[in-house]
């Protein structure tokens, strides 16, 4: 397991600079710089000399070419050291940490919801299957499944805080937090908090809980299939104990799959919805960034986002081996 391990690390980290080097040398290609962005915003009649600008080029790194800047970056992540961004002035350390806990408010709730309907509900498909009640919520997963989650966001907004508007179903329309927030209670400020989410919660989960508990019932089809199974149901074991000592735990190898590719999800945050529901989380915070072709930003979050990717594919293999003992990497 030890050799294992260092030979995944090692390869992970040259992915990881490869990753980056190719994500370096992409927006530093995009059309525009962040000076150029800047200098659009400042009134025509003041002009910036060609002195003045090549002053901000060398301060800002954009006076190197890009496979130059790469190496210089890679130089000061050595030391740990993200850089600073550049439309907002601050590190992008700090700057990321703001929102991973936003992001993370509403992921980590929306992971939990998923794999705690979605087990019962395969389970549920699996044990009734080809009965009406099955059929129905089979439908009505995959009408959710194709239902894309910005429509659904536009047409939660539209019912929740324009015509349910001043009833008590009302919710809010944007945000994190309203603008009394600092005036409220302990309890009133959890609750304000808790509106906010239900909404962008509802987008996150409803499309992972039509595929997941679609993926433990086909998953589960496939194992009780099997002659072990029918060999407990013919010992006399109860039906109940079949689906989920027996049967369900066999199936949890592809399913630690799942487990370790939402790892990046828990800090990913949606580009889109945090954008619908203005949440000021890491997928906004990457979408600002881009259209404001803040280098430092972007590469930290892209950093951030291809190790988290790397770190739960190697997870992955390592629950692997603790669900299933016949897996060894020795």
């Amino acid at each position: 397991m030890f050799n294992y391990l260092i030979r995944r690390l090692l390869l992970g980290f040259l992915t990881l600079l490869l990753i980056t080097f190719v994500v370096f040398g992409l927006i530093r290609n995009m059309p525009g710089t962040p000076l150029t962005l800047q200098l659009a915003e400042i009134d025509p009649s003041r002009r910036i000399s060609e002195e003045d600008l090549k002053r901000m080029e060398q301060a800002y790194g954009l006076d190197k070419p890009w496979p130059v800047a790469y190496v210089q970056w890679a130089g000061n992540l050595a030391r740990l050291d993200l850089g600073r961004s550049i439309s907002r002035r601050q590190p992008v350390a700090g700057l990321i940490a703001e929102r991973v806990g936003p992001t993370m408010l509403l992921s980590v709730t929306s992971i939990f919801l998923t794999y705690m309907l979605a087990v019962p509900m395969g389970l549920f498909a699996t044990v009734r299957s080809g009965k009406a009640d099955e059929r129905a919520m089979s439908t009505i997963l995959y009408m959710l499944y194709s239902l894309p989650s910005f429509v659904a966001a536009l047409l939660l907004l539209v019912l929740f805080a324009v015509r349910l508007e001043g009833t008590p179903l009302e919710l809010p329309l944007f945000g994190m937090v309203s603008d009394n927030y600092n005036q409220l209670s302990t309890s009133g400020k959890v609750w304000d908090i808790f509106r906010h989410m239900i909404l962008p919660v509802t987008c996150y989960t409803y499309g992972a809980l039509a595929y997941f508990s679609r993926f433990v019932k086909s998953n589960m089809e496939e194992v009780i299939r099997q002659d072990y199974i029918r060999t407990a149901r013919a010992k006399g074991v109860g039906p109940c104990r079949v689906i989920v000592h027996h049967a369900f735990r066999n199936t949890l190898i592809p399913f630690v799959t799942l487990l370790g590719l939402t790892l990046p999800a828990l800090l990913s945050g949606s580009v889109i919805l945090e954008q619908i529901f203005t949440w000021p989380g890491m997928g906004r915070l990457f979408f600002e960034s881009i259209t404001e072709r803040d280098y430092p930003t972007i590469m930290g979050l892209a950093l951030m986002f291809s190790f988290l990717t790397l770190l739960g594919q190697l997870l992955a293999d390592i629950l692997y081996a603790v669900v299933d003992p016949r897996v060894t990497y020795s």
